[in-house]
């Protein structure tokens, strides 16, 4: 499968922010490279501002812009999720290894590491192309992406997005609930995930196992093939603990690929 990734992204030094910390993005780079049989690299130009400002207000656009090293990576960050996007609607399953992540970033503030939304740029930009009209979001980071539901879910156009932030407790429970969602979904053009590895079982939500990250990626493969041609894509949000931070990204890869 492919795997979006720049070599900027392993600047850390342009927040202070967990997201940004030395070593976070090697703990899943070090997996891929080493899985050359698996995984085939491609490389992101950044988002224009015409695509970003399909999901940001102006103000906020230029209030990001101010700083340049912070406004250089968030639009490679955006840049990468469209790339994954584009991929992702040629039927490759494509995972975007990208930072800044974005789900809490809404259209005119943002907070929680976030800066601009990846996930909203890059489907709004193939809705612009007239390539989809809907989309299953699957956000199984911790942390509900609110910049996901802002942006989405309240628009004037006739995009539709249908968004799932599990929050069912104990591993079991949760794949329940997000195939049972999936069992209902009619009429999406395209599957993406909001894949925040907090969840993990040695990570601040001390829930999913590696196996779990698997199951949730063949979920993400099996409904997208029975409902939209299998096009998916996967962008990086959350995850801290870099000692398996490379491992539950690989094992929901696996399941995705």
């Amino acid at each position: 499968m492919k795997i979006v990734f720049h070599e900027r992204f392993y600047v850390s030094n342009y927040s202070m922010d967990p997201a940004a910390s030395p070593g976070r993005l090697e703990s899943i780079m070090n997996i891929i490279h080493s899985k050359p049989e698996d995984y085939e690299i491609i490389t992101p130009e950044p988002a224009t501002e015409k695509d970003i400002l399909r999901a940001h207000g102006k103000r906020h656009y230029e209030y990001i812009k101010n700083d340049q090293l912070l406004y250089e990576l968030a639009a490679l960050a955006a840049g990468g999720s469209i790339l994954a996007a584009e991929e992702g609607f040629k039927g490759n399953p494509t995972f975007a290894v990208i930072r800044p992540p974005g789900h809490h970033a809404s259209a005119d503030s943002c907070w929680g590491f976030c800066f601009f939304n990846n996930i909203s740029i890059s489907l709004l930009k193939l809705y612009s192309e007239k390539k989809i009209k809907s989309a299953f979001v699957l956000d199984f980071d911790l942390h509900t992406g609110d910049g996901n539901i802002n942006i989405l879910k309240n628009r004037n156009d006739e995009f539709i997005a249908k968004i799932l932030n599990p929050s069912s407790s104990g591993s079991a429970n949760y794949i329940k609930e997000v195939e049972a969602y999936m069992q209902n979904l009619k009429d999406i053009d395209i599957f993406v995930a909001s894949a925040g590895f907090d969840q993990g079982i040695e990570d601040w939500g001390h829930l999913l196992h590696p196996e779990d990250y698997t199951k949730l990626g063949s979920l993400m493969k099996e409904y997208s093939e029975k409902l939209c041609s299998g096009r998916r894509y996967a962008l990086l949000e959350g995850g801290y603990n870099h000692d398996v931070l490379g491992k539950n990204a690989d094992a929901f890869c696996q399941g995705f690929k």
